[in-house]
């Protein structure tokens, strides 16, 4: 894959991922998404220094939506690795075997749901939190206490997190959308969506009337001395939580692949809906010797079922518009059933796959699914053609504001910055978390504000006063001060938070931050050639950086000016021991090893999770485990605490 496939690629993942972890409006299947996510992780494996700051896989995944009070995690919740076939998973295991070769598999159904985080203190339920984006989701607790088979006391003293997934028994979400259908109201599309939409109403009453259930699959901070995984389960489920069907224990791949279509055999007639079977390694030793990716846990996986394919009609074909102008098409299809769930979209990448395809309006297709909303077109059957079908054009005006698209062949975009889609969009990433995480600025006030005429663009944002939210409906005064304060509080922003805001084209965090700590305040001005000269900025990045600053300068300045961001330094760490030296830690130390890695990274070494050739020094304290071993196996120097903070 070359770079700009790539970043093609990426920004369509991002899209994706936004519409599916935030809005709860999915714009893509499982399918096509996991393949999109494999393609870029592949590259991003191959070119980490050109990877997308923003990348999903750098992700754990999903945000907090507004509304709930925002909760941490005591320990943060990880996404799972998916395997798809025999093949994947064996290779899971090969890299699971550098730690351990005599492995031991606990195997249990993946519940198809709302992930939630029960923390239990002296053995009451002390909170209920969401996933949202894995370090801190929403407090759901009053809700969660109206779920019977949640315990509200348990027998376990210690402070200890409970995992699960909230879902909806099928024929209790049949019964929701029969009701939800004679109240006029949009019928949720799968058991999933209503299990998630329930769990987040801000009325508890109702969601006691859903009849949620929740299904333990793992626990977070805790101080149970069990050996092995199987046996804290058990444990955990003799608290009052259900036991999951079909667990089971196993040494080998053929293990593992008899309960996985022993599963798939009798999905249908368990209550619940599944999306696969999840994989654990049942020593717990090496699960912590393993340890964590950035985004899940390398001890286990998930073994997604195969597809689901069935046939059905094209009626038309929408655009729909990104963040950032990209034109995306997406087909309406006849409804059509597919695993439990009724379809009335396919997606497609662009209007390339479209010719690729030879699709037109009217044909019978393929569309085929792997545990989610809206399916794949695999496959035209151009024989049943009768000669109603129509060519499907490439559109060349926007859909949202009627302006010129540029057409790039591949990339389709809207460039008017006036475009309503563009407009709110930008201003909902400007004030998002892992920007200037404006609180009280979501996407349906800033579509608000955006609709009502009140603001037009983000410099708007800041001169926004009390009297012109005050007719708004929804605005009480304290809502109204506090949205204003945390606009206000923006200002003296970091130079890099500002310019990662602005959400340019194959620009994030990482590159905001390297331009900024680079080039000042001159980032405006700053040339194609003195961007390429830096590290892992190429040339698509500084000819996009380029020529954003070049459109949008006069924006840029005025925001600039109005928030007088603080400029940040680059800071010459001065030479000792362990500067430029990777260090691997293990062991109970005297003080956190977080704090250690801290203290160790300032002194700029890189602290990597595993132990290799190129580990300059392993620093070990009490039960330090096969960690220590493998050092010395390697000839790695070992480090007492006490010498480290020596050489030091």
């Amino acid at each position: 894959m070359k770079q700009n496939e790539y970043n093609e690629k990426i920004n369509r993942l991002i899209d994706w991922a936004k519409a599916y972890y935030v809005n709860d409006n999915p714009i893509a299947t499982d399918e096509e998404y996991d393949q999109l996510s494999r393609e870029c992780l592949a590259y991003e494996q191959e070119n980490p220094e050109l990877s997308h700051p923003n990348s999903p896989n750098k992700r754990v995944g999903g945000f907090v939506l507004d509304g709930f009070v925002k909760a941490a995690h005591l320990s943060r919740m990880w996404s799972q690795e998916d395997v798809f076939n025999t093949k994947e998973l064996e290779d899971w295991i090969k890299r699971a075997h550098k730690v351990n070769t005599n492995l031991k598999f606990y195997c249990e159904p993946k519940f198809d749901g709302a992930s939630l985080n029960l923390i239990y203190e002296n053995g009451l339920l002390k909170q209920a939190i969401t996933r949202g984006d894995g370090t801190i989701g929403e407090d759901v607790t009053n809700n969660v206490k109206t779920i019977h088979s949640i315990p509200l006391q348990i027998k376990e003293k210690s402070l200890l997190e409970i995992r699960g997934e909230i879902v909806i028994k099928k024929s209790d979400f049949e019964k929701i959308n029969q009701d939800r259908l004679k109240n006029n109201e949009q019928l949720f599309a799968n058991p999933r969506n209503a299990a998630a939409g329930s769990l987040r109403q801000l009325d508890p009453s109702i969601t006691a009337k859903r009849k949620l259930f929740f299904n333990v699959w793992g626990v977070g901070q805790n101080s149970l001395e069990h050996k092995n995984y199987s046996e804290k389960m058990e444990y955990i489920y003799s608290l009052g939580f259900a036991h999951p069907p079909m667990t089971t224990k196993t040494t080998t791949v053929e293990g593992i692949e008899e309960l996985y279509h022993k599963i798939i055999e009798k999905r249908n007639s368990i209550e619940m809906m599944l999306d696969g079977m999840v994989i654990k390694i049942d020593d717990i030793e090496t699960q912590e010797e393993l340890g964590h990716t950035v985004k899940f846990p390398r001890w286990s996986c998930a073994y997604k079922f195969p597809a689901v394919e069935k046939t059905t009609k094209i009626k038309d074909i929408i655009q729909q518009v990104g963040r950032t102008g990209v034109i995306t098409p997406v087909a309406i299809v006849e409804p059509t059933l597919i695993d439990g769930s009724t379809v009335e979209r396919a997606s497609l990448h662009n209007y390339d796959e479209i010719a690729r395809l030879d699709l037109r309006i009217n044909d019978e297709v393929i569309i085929i699914k792997s545990g989610d909303i809206i399916p794949k077109i695999t496959k035209v059957f151009t024989d049943r053609r009768d000669g109603n079908e129509k060519q499907i054009q490439r559109p060349t005006k926007c859909p949202k504001c009627e302006s010129e698209l540029l057409d790039e062949g591949t990339l389709i975009k809207c460039q008017n910055l006036d475009c309503p889609s563009i407009v709110s969009n930008s201003i909902i990433y400007f004030a998002s978390k892992n920007c200037l995480n404006i609180d009280g600025l979501g996407i349906k006030i800033v579509e608000q504000l955006v609709r009502e005429k009140k603001i037009y663009d983000i410099l708007d944002l800041y001169s926004l006063k009390y009297e012109d939210l005050q007719d708004l409906e929804g605005f009480k005064e304290k809502r109204i001060n506090n949205l204003l304060k945390s606009i206000e509080n923006t200002k003296g922003s970091q130079l890099h938070r500002v310019i990662n805001a602005l959400g340019i084209e194959h620009i994030g965090e990482v590159a905001s931050k390297q331009i900024c700590l680079e080039f000042g305040l001159n980032v405006i001005n700053v040339d194609f050639d003195s961007l390429i000269n830096l590290d892992g900025i190429g040339g698509q990045m500084a000819n996009s950086f380029c020529e954003f600053m070049r459109v949008n300068k006069d924006l840029v300045l005025k925001l600039l000016e109005i928030i007088s961001p603080i400029i940040e330094e680059k800071i010459e760490v001065e030479e000792n021991v362990f500067k430029g030296k990777t260090v691997v830690l293990t062991g109970t130390m005297t003080q956190s090893r977080g704090l250690i890695k801290k203290e160790l990274e300032s002194l700029g070494a890189k602290v990597s999770s595993s132990i290799s050739k190129k580990t300059d020094y392993l620093i070990y304290g009490e039960d330090a485990g096969s960690k220590y071993d493998k050092a010395i196996d390697l000839g790695v120097t070992t480090l007492t605490q006490n010498q480290m903070e020596e050489m030091i």
